[in-house]
């Protein structure tokens, strides 16, 4: 079975990585174009979702752990 991780990256993308079949909410396989890795956008202001087209960058997102520290 192949084996597939999903990584948040600091303040950045999700990095998926291993054998992906990328499916949208209604039912239709993306286009991967047999990458094994990939960068999902976790912002939510990429022009290019669910890829990462870094957006997060300019906007100055944070990350959870790093947003509700700063919060404190």
């Amino acid at each position: 079975m192949a084996s597939v991780k999903v990584m948040a990256t600091e303040d950045g993308p999700y990095k998926v990585t291993g054998e992906i079949e990328l499916i949208d909410h209604d039912g239709n396989v993306a286009d991967t174009s047999g990458k094994t890795t990939l960068f999902l956008c976790r912002c939510g202001g990429s022009t290019n979702k669910p890829f990462c087209d870094g957006t997060h960058s300019k906007i100055g997102f944070q990350g959870a752990i790093a947003a509700v520290e700063n919060a404190e």
